[in-house]
């Protein structure tokens, strides 16, 4: 099972020195991925936030903008998303996107997607929100097509888009009801996010089984989780869990604000956890 961590993106500590900093610390760790996430703001005074979001999340540098600064400031360390909203933004320039971020990172990228849930920013894009599905599914279809074929039509006009790089992996987020079907149609797996490992298993049991009655073998599952690392001997038993629970790729997703926090997040995570679980 692979092992990644976080990558906060927003808030005071985003800085340039620091996201640099901090860039620097997981790529000259063990640990196999830093995942980032997507908003586009929040409203101005009381807005309905359903689930807590912090307000630092408003203030938040724009995921593919950051993909492209990790592409460019580390070597080896793969990178993602967990989850961009795929109805925010427009087919063509997300693949355009995409492909070029691929390139600049030597394929280092995982394109983890969901449908998105914040009616504030929807309402500001002009983007229905009652379409998200559709408008996510669209997407897939279209990234399959700029991805495996040489040209793609939009508004009836052919275009080739270049430089052609090998698709990432694209990653499912959701509720399993809704994501797994996704994944298993237009994905390469699914992203879980904080279900305990008692709970995810039979839902791994399911994703495969069904992925394998479709024909897709066995696919990804990228799990999202914060390790209790305060207590070694838990984070390495609950990673342990992720893993016979069948997650293919295990992320631990922290609060921290400078890089020497940081640094001593990664330290136990690939000191400790990450020979755990190789």
């Amino acid at each position: 099972m692979k092992l990644g961590v976080n990558y906060r993106h927003w808030g005071p500590h985003a800085s340039r020195e620091n996201l640099l900093k901090c860039a620097g610390i997981a790529d000259n760790s063990t640990l196999d991925s830093m995942w980032v996430n997507d908003h586009i703001g929040f409203p101005p005074g009381e807005w309905n936030n359903e689930y807590g979001v912090s307000d630092d999340m408003g203030n938040i540098v724009d995921p593919y903008a950051t993909m492209a600064f990790l592409s460019a400031v580390t070597n080896r360390i793969e990178f993602g998303s967990a989850v961009i909203i795929g109805p925010y933004r427009p087919p063509l320039p997300t693949a355009k996107w995409l492909q070029s971020i691929q390139h600049l990172s030597d394929n280092r990228m995982n394109f983890g997607v969901g449908v998105g849930y914040l009616t504030e920013e929807f309402t500001a894009l002009g983007v229905p929100k009652t379409q998200r599905g559709r408008l996510t599914d669209e997407l897939l279809d279209f990234l399959h097509i700029a991805f495996g074929k040489d040209f793609v039509e939009c508004n009836g006009q052919k275009i080739a888009l270049a430089p052609k790089t090998k698709r990432p992996p694209f990653l499912i987020g959701g509720n399993p009801d809704i994501a797994i079907p996704r994944a298993i149609k237009r994905g390469d797996g699914w992203m879980p996010v904080f279900i305990d490992p008692d709970v995810l298993k039979p839902l791994v049991q399911r994703f495969q089984k069904e992925g394998s009655a479709a024909g897709r073998g066995q696919l990804e599952v990228v799990a999202m989780k914060t390790l209790p690392i305060e207590n070694i001997s838990e984070a390495i038993d609950l990673a342990k869990a992720y893993q016979d629970a069948g997650a293919t790729h295990l992320v631990s997703a922290h609060d921290y604000s400078s890089p020497s926090e940081y640094q001593e997040i990664v330290d136990v995570l690939s000191n400790e956890v990450r020979p755990e679980i190789s």
